[in-house]
Order: structure tokens, then sequence, then C-alpha cells
């Protein structure tokens, strides 16, 4: 009895979570940045990306679970991806960004799961890698939020084999966001949130690259959203009632793109992604773990491990300013896609996290928009 209902309520948990992923920021006709979506508007808009949720749901107090991003379609340890890495608040845990700084570059796919999950996150991308790869050794990427509020985190309910089924879950097209996979008992701004992610396209003359985000939003501050105060406006915002417990959490940024990037510069677009987080209102509170990972998957940099040397071609820094453009926007618009696509989750010791009101809200922000006639700018010149 207990296992169906357990896969009642993961089938019940996905089957609403599906539904909301149609109605998005843009579903309501809100502008956001100036920079064009991709046509998911998500990472995997990003030639290969894949996606993968595994959601656990059960009992009364699992509300957790994790996502996989597999950045390339081929052998990632036999072609190393070059990535650069910042943070923002080092309140976290995020395994393998001490080689990432070392030598510019990753070679498994990222998990994202709660805090005290992250050794099964390792566990899940070694045992992955040696069957896959046949690798002797492996530096694993594992990033993490607390979801202490509706998970009963102690209990540590993600295993291994949790983490490889989310990695051979995945897929490309559209990602589903909100109380999904790592996102499960996450909220932020004091509204339940999850997994959120978007996609900017830059111009023609810009190179026309593409990059794209998801995020694990896991944090507080003073809402923002395409530039209307909605915190203020709905009087709900960190230390209002000089009352902490929503400021501290964490937001894990994975930043992907289809541009010639070295690691300096991914850094720097990692920086960027930061950026994007500071404009929906985050503050990177103490105890918040703030992580931004940035990839280029352009086929012509990845590092063929049985070659000794390599070429590379890269973007110079003049022609950098748009891809930090499009990270910001993309971020942004992720974390925000993350609170729109939650819903109400009841969950550790009765506590209830409420998903925002989204037609309050939209409204709040058309009004806006129309006051200043905005309208939406796409710039292909």
């Amino acid at each position: 009895m207990t296992k169906l209902i357990f896969c009642i309520l993961i089938f019940s948990c996905m089957a609403s979570a599906s539904s909301h992923a149609k109605k998005r920021l843009r579903d309501y006709g809100i502008i956001a940045g100036v920079m064009k979506p991709g046509k998911n508007n998500a990472i995997t808009d990003v030639k290969g990306v894949k996606v993968g949720h595994v959601t656990l749901i059960g009992k009364e107090d699992m509300r957790t679970g994790v996502t996989a991003i597999l950045p390339i379609e081929k052998n990632i340890f036999e072609n190393k991806v070059p990535a650069g890495v910042y943070v923002g608040n080092g309140f976290g845990k995020m395994a393998g960004i001490s080689q990432i700084k070392e030598l510019g570059n990753i070679e498994t796919p990222i998990i994202l799961t709660n805090t005290l999950n992250v050794a099964e996150g390792i566990a899940g991308i070694v045992e992955y890698s040696i069957r896959e790869n046949h690798c002797y050794s492996v530096n694993a990427i594992v990033g993490e939020t607390n979801d202490s509020r509706l998970n009963n985190i102690q209990a540590r309910y993600v295993t291994k084999e949790d983490v490889i089924k989310a990695i051979e879950k995945a897929k490309g097209g559209p990602v589903e966001e909100g109380c999904v996979g790592a996102g499960t008992g996450t909220k932020a701004f004091g509204y339940k949130a999850g997994i959120g992610t978007s996609s900017r396209v830059l111009p023609a003359s810009m190179g026309g690259y593409t990059v794209g985000v998801l995020v694990q939003a896991n944090f507080g501050g003073v809402l923002q959203i395409a530039g209307t105060p909605i915190g203020q406006l709905l009087d709900n915002y960190d230390f209002k009632d000089k009352i902490q417990h929503d400021v501290d959490g964490s937001c894990m940024i994975v930043v992907i793109t289809d541009a010639p990037v070295d690691c300096r510069n991914l850094e720097r677009m990692a920086k960027r992604a930061i950026l994007g987080l500071a404009q929906t209102g985050g503050i990177a509170a103490n105890g918040s773990g703030d992580y931004a990972l940035a990839l280029s998957v352009a086929d012509e940099n990845l590092i063929n491990s049985h070659n000794t040397k390599y070429t590379s071609t890269v973007l110079k820094n003049d022609d950098m300013s748009g891809l930090f453009l499009a990270t910001i926007e993309a971020t942004s618009e992720a974390i925000w896609n993350s609170l729109f696509a939650a819903e109400d989750m009841t969950g550790y010791k009765g506590h209830t996290v409420k998903a925002i009101d989204k037609e309050r809200v939209a409204k709040l922000i058309l009004k806006a928009q129309k006051a200043t006639n905005l309208k939406p700018t796409y710039p292909d010149k």
C-alpha cells in the first residue's frame, strides 16, 4: 500500500508540474528583457543539451529529487567541456569546483540535488562514468540547495540509483519546471519555487549564438519581476518583520552556450549569472550558497582526451558583451519561471509553502509595462 501511495504521489506531482509548465512568465504576455528567447526558452535550446529529473515525493516528509544536465551527446569523459565557475556566496557544497578552477573543464554530467545528498550525487556519477566510459577515476560535478523546510533532509532519500536514473532519463526539448527533480522541495522569496530554465539567442550580427540557463532556486530577498517590485507590492519580503528564516537558502545556476568561449571568459559569464540573480531581488544572504557554472559546448573546443594537442577557436574579449547580457536575462527569467511553474506544497512536519499568485502578479506587471508603453524588442541587426 505504501509503495502504491508513493507512486501515486509521484505521478500526481509530475502531471501537475507538466500542466503548469505550459503557463510560464511569457505566457501572460510579460516582456522580460530585450533579447530573443530560443524555441523552447530553455537550456536545451543549446544543441545537444539534455535534462533529466527524478522526483521523490512520498510519506509526509519526502519532498526532494535529482536533476541531471548532460551538456553534450558525445562521451563527455573523452571530450571534456570547457568550463568556468563563480561563487557568489560560498555557504554551499558544490563538488568538483577546484578541478574546474585548475583545469578549466568538466568531464561528467552535472547533478543537482539536496545538501545532504551530495555524496550520493557523486556516487551515482562515479558509477555511471565507470560503467559508460571505463575510466579509472573521474571528477564528479554536484551542486545542491537545502530543501529542509519541506523535506526531511536528514533521511537522505536520494540514492545513487536515482542519480543514474536522472542521467539516463535526460532528453532535449521542453524542460519540466517547478517542483520537479532537485527543485521538488525548494522555495524562493518565501514562495514555492524549484527548477526553472530560459534561453537567449544573440542576433546574427553578434554571432547568432545561444545561451541557455537552468536554475535550482532556493533563496531569499525582495522579489522583482521584469522590473516590477512584486515583493513590496504583495507586502511579502525578507526582513519585513525582522525574521530571517526565508532569507537563507541557495541557488545553483548552470549556463551553457554554443559560442566558442574559453574557460577564462566562461568564468566571466558565470559572474554575470549572479547579476541575473540580483536582478530578481536575490541578495546572496549570509547563509545562501550561490554558485554559477558556465560551459561552452562549441564542438571545435571540446578537449579530446586521445589527442596530445588541440587548437581552439575562441571569441575575443570585445565580443563577449552580448553573451553577458544573454546570461543575465536568461538567468533572471529562469528564476521567474521556477516561481511561475511551482505549486503549493505541504511536506515535512506539516510545513506548507504556497506558490505565488500568478494571476495577480501578472496583472501587476502588465499594468506597469502598459504604463510605460513597453514593447518587445528583439534586435536582429
